[in-house]
């Protein structure tokens, strides 16, 4: 089956691809870039969920009827910004949604917090419209902390600085299995893959 995936993001693309091939699922993660591009989207709805049903909405209005959409919406909690960026993790620097900037930014403003107070927490809502218009939610949700500096060159995003709870290394430190395993959106995608599992028409 095809999976079509509601984000320009090409990393995310790569990811939900290599967690399909990993859950050894016959589901081929499609991009909005293949079939046409993404809308824009106003991604104000003030939820994760609210995020991600904007956006599945906005692609699945493109696509010929019966097409599978999947939409996901996650971000970064920090304890000590009061639950911030959270939903405004991707435009944390300016509507640009430039992530290195981002990243800068909560580095800049983190700068001086003990160690006691960087607590944090990746969240990640995936949303998926069957054939039929029905929409399904699946979360997942990684409890960690946040490094002083940046470390690692894989991930995305906030990956560099975020270090899951029980390990010593960033997301962008950890090996790729290793990641998807603990991550936010890798906990989601097992909810969902289990619920795949059990459709009959998954490799439809």
């Amino acid at each position: 089956m095809k999976l079509h995936l509601a984000s320009g993001n090409a990393h995310k693309a790569a990811e939900f691809a290599s967690l399909a091939a990993e859950a050894d699922l016959p589901v081929e993660i499609v991009a909005a870039t293949g079939t046409g591009g993404m809308p824009a989207v106003v991604e104000d709805a003030g939820t994760f969920s609210g995020n991600a049903r904007k956006k599945a909405q906005a692609l699945r209005g493109l696509l010929p009827a019966g097409a599978w959409v999947l939409a996901d919406d996650s971000g970064l909690c920090v304890a000590a910004l009061d639950g911030g960026p959270g939903v405004e993790s991707a435009y944390y620097a300016g509507p640009q949604g430039d992530s290195a900037a981002n990243l800068r930014k909560l580095v800049e403003t983190m700068r001086g917090v003990p160690a006691e107070r960087r607590q944090a927490y990746f969240a990640c809502v995936l949303l998926v419209i069957d054939p039929q218009g029905r929409e399904h939610g699946f979360e997942g949700r990684c409890e960690g902390s946040l490094r002083e500096t940046a470390g690692g060159s894989g991930g995305f995003g906030y990956d560099p600085l975020f270090v899951p709870a029980g390990q010593t290394l960033t997301f962008a430190e950890l090996p790729e299995a290793a990641k998807h395993a603990l991550s936010h959106r890798g906990r989601a995608w097992a909810k969902l893959a289990a619920w795949l599992r059990d459709r009959p028409d998954v490799s439809a």
